[in-house]
């Protein structure tokens, strides 16, 4: 994609998305640091540390997966079909691109129900008993989110358009 089309509103969303989860990466490893000095220093952790650093870090993987779909920036082995014309390349592709968003919108949903369930029974984090729900909502909202970036994806492949 060149620089001056990455995705119009949903472009907007992704890059919010995937600037949230840079956050939750510098907030987990700042508390970590911060835990970190302080097992050091006072011998005391910081209580539930891990289980936050956790939370943070799984909400920073959903956060970026819409920004690597969108920038295609994922992983992609070509090895099989690199002798194939471009065009027989760019379709295939796009295939895989129907493929992944159909994937996130299961994983999505799956997630959601999950978000729910956790809401119904309680489910919280053994140290600090802080809820899960929103966090699993977080994280089927961030895929859903990859499901437009790759579907542009695969409409832009389909008409010949990489970027």
């Amino acid at each position: 994609m060149d620089g001056r089309d990455e995705g119009g509103t949903i472009g907007w969303i992704i890059r919010l998305t995937a600037f949230a989860g840079g956050v939750a990466l510098l907030l987990g490893a700042a508390l970590t640091t911060v835990s970190v000095l302080l097992r050091w220093t006072l011998r005391q952790p910081i209580p539930g540390d891990f289980e936050l650093v956790a939370i943070l870090s799984g909400l920073a993987v959903f956060g970026f997966l819409g920004w690597g779909t969108l920038r295609r920036s994922n992983i992609l082995v070509d090895s099989l079909t690199a002798f194939l014309p471009k065009r027989v390349n760019e379709a295939i592709d796009a295939f895989w691109m129907v493929v992944w968003a159909g994937t996130a919108v299961l994983l999505a949903e799956r997630m959601a129900v999950g978000a729910v369930e956790t809401f119904r029974n309680g489910t919280a984090t053994m140290v600090l008993l802080l809820p899960t729900w929103w966090a699993v909502a977080l994280g089927a909202l961030g895929l859903a989110i990859v499901v437009p970036a790759a579907l542009l994806w695969a409409w832009r492949l389909g008409r010949g358009r990489r970027g």
